[in-house]
């Protein structure tokens, strides 16, 4: 058996002393010592890496959410006056208008008067051929010199035929009945009676010839056409020489206005705008020929009867005009617009932000909030069950606006008023003044 030599009884060997000398040369030429593991570049460009990915995300994320949020047109409640009017069209009238014509036929001799032209009560304006008139009376005159003639012989039978029967009977006073006879008697009767009968058909006659006579005369006089009232000729239709053919109705011959100081307005309302004008409301209307120009008016009368164009109802309403400058004339059409109500110092918001209702944003936002794997995993489909704020309004013509606070839309009940087409007033609800009422909305389109 082989016995190892005891390390402890070795003997000391000595290195040479060129020894350390190749020790510290392997040092230098031999690799370095692996660094600490928190200094190691790999390490930090890794997460630097991951610091720049997780940047663009959160900015990526912010953008999205801020494309998906809507964004609302607002405008401040306040309060202000609101006047309700209502558009009509029409044509302006004399108040009162007079067409003249003729009674008789005949040939026109003479025309006083023309267009435009001034007149007064009782001025001649047209003259008639009086010719075959005159020769009328003159025959009516003759036929009632003769019925007067006719009473007078009449008269003398009635005087005779009276002296005749006084005759008679004083003859049989005095021979006490024996004459005459009795038959002569009756027929001297009958002769007075006869003749007292035809003295009444005579004094007929002479009634009869003077009623022709009068009759004549009038038509005469009407051979003068005459101005009924005075007024301004708006009209005319004769000319001297013209024929005249009266039957059954008069010729017009002229159109007459009595007074073009004060004109009437004739607009036709439509049946929706009816029951908000009255008699008594104020007006204003322009004309064409003074477009920039308003003239006051005043309403005298809202006729009941209807009146329909292209199956459209309209009411004939009347409205004064003052037309003292005589700047109007009658036939011009007019716009008018009619002062049916009017409120003053009352809350006002805009009508479309009573039709304004928000759409359905909330998915998006609650996709940007959950982050991109919330906006990657499909949502149930969600069903509206809000309640309409104005569902439990006091009246039935509660509705609702939108408001918004903290960037968030939030409904609020109102009651509206009357509206002019462009504002509404809010006779009651839970607006007050200076809260931003949304009119619109735009979402963002997305990056």
């Amino acid at each position: 058996m082989i016995n190892s030599p005891d390390p402890a009884s070795a003997p000391l060997v000595t290195p040479p002393a060129d020894a350390g000398k190749d020790a510290d040369l392997a040092t230098l030429l031999a690799e370095p010592a692996a660094p600490i593991w928190y200094r190691r570049p790999a390490l930090w460009a890794g997460m630097l890496v991951l610091a720049l990915t997780a940047g663009g995300l959160w900015w990526w994320q912010a953008r999205r959410t801020a494309n998906a949020a809507p964004n609302y047109s607002t405008q401040t409640v306040a309060r202000g006056n609101l006047t309700l009017t209502v558009t009509a069209n029409g044509t302006l009238q004399p108040t009162r208008s007079t067409s003249i014509g003729s009674e008789l036929s005949g040939t026109v001799l003479k025309v006083n008067v023309d267009v435009n032209d001034l007149i007064h009560k009782g001025q001649v304006l047209v003259e008639l051929d009086t010719a075959k008139l005159r020769d009328q009376i003159l025959r009516a005159r003759a036929a009632l010199a003769a019925a007067t003639a006719k009473v007078a012989q009449t008269l003398a039978t009635v005087k005779e035929a009276r002296a005749g029967l006084a005759r008679l009977d004083e003859v049989a006073r005095i021979s006490a009945g024996q004459l005459p006879a009795g038959t002569e008697l009756d027929t001297a009767h009958a002769a007075l009676e006869r003749a007292t009968a035809d003295a009444a058909s005579a004094r007929a006659g002479v009634n009869d010839a003077q009623a022709a006579l009068a009759l004549d005369e009038i038509n005469l006089s009407k051979a003068s056409i005459r101005a009924p009232s005075d007024g301004v000729v708006l009209t005319r239709s004769v000319d001297p020489g013209n024929a005249v053919a009266a039957s059954l109705q008069a010729v017009t011959l002229f159109t007459v206005a009595e007074d073009l100081v004060r004109l009437r307005l004739w607009v036709y309302v439509d049946e929706a705008d009816v029951g908000s004008v009255a008699k008594g409301q104020d007006a204003h209307f322009t004309v064409s020929a003074y477009p920039s120009r308003q003239y006051p008016a005043r309403i005298t009368r809202v006729g009941f009867g209807s009146t329909i164009t292209d199956n459209v109802v309209t009411y004939l309403t009347y409205l004064d005009v003052d037309n003292s400058d005589l700047s109007l004339r009658p036939g011009m059409t007019a716009t008018a617009t009619i002062t049916a109500n009017q409120r003053n110092d009352v809350l006002l918001v805009p009508n479309s932000a009573l039709r304004f209702t928000p759409t359905t944003a909330g998915d998006g936002q609650a996709a940007a909030k959950g982050g991109i794997v919330a906006s990657l995993i499909p949502s149930r489909p969600r069903t509206n069950t809000r309640k309409s704020a104005a569902a439990g309004a006091s009246t039935a013509a509660a509705r609702q606006v939108w408001v918004l606070r903290d960037e968030v839309a939030v409904p609020l009940a109102v009651t509206p008023g009357i509206s002019d087409g462009r504002m509404t007033e809010i006779t009651g609800g839970e607006l007050e003044v200076g809260m931003l009422v949304i009119t619109d909305q735009k979402t963002a389109a997305a990056k």
